[in-house]
């Protein structure tokens, strides 16, 4: 009978170190799941932030090459419609570079709108001309 209750003595005595063991683990594991959460969804909005940036450039580039193409308007029509339309919807610092040329698409004559702006990693900050997007219409005639 003494075994066993020396035996049962020393279980209890492993449950009491299990526990002192794992107090506190809750804490540090919503630490670190609560920060790769917060991490994750902060590159989601970055990731979101930088789609919104490059379709509303080519959108704006677009329609300043539609614009620029008009019967009475040319380039520099084009250039300043785009360079407007990029100040309203972002950042005058992402109409900064902004350029118009003639080429041939597929055989036709076309106003192509370049637009080159900075790519936003941390918010809108971003390093510069490393987004490139281009706007395309044909001209008429």
């Amino acid at each position: 009978m003494a075994a066993q209750g020396g035996g049962t003595g020393r279980h209890s005595t492993d449950r009491q170190d299990r526990k002192d063991v794992q107090r506190g683990a809750a804490v540090v594991d919503f630490v670190l799941i609560g920060a790769m959460l917060t991490l994750l969804f902060l590159a989601i909005v970055q990731l979101t932030l930088v789609l919104h940036v490059r379709n509303t450039l080519i959108d704006a580039a677009a329609s300043g090459a539609r614009y620029g193409t008009l019967a009475d308007r040319n380039g520099g029509d084009a250039r300043d419609r785009t360079v407007q339309l990029i100040t309203a919807a972002l950042n005058p610092d992402f109409a900064r570079d902004v350029a118009t040329s003639e080429s041939t698409f597929q055989g036709i004559r076309t106003l192509e709108v370049t637009v080159r702006a900075p790519l936003p990693v941390i918010g809108f900050i971003g390093p510069r001309a490393l987004l490139e997007v281009k706007g395309h219409a044909a001209i008429q005639r």
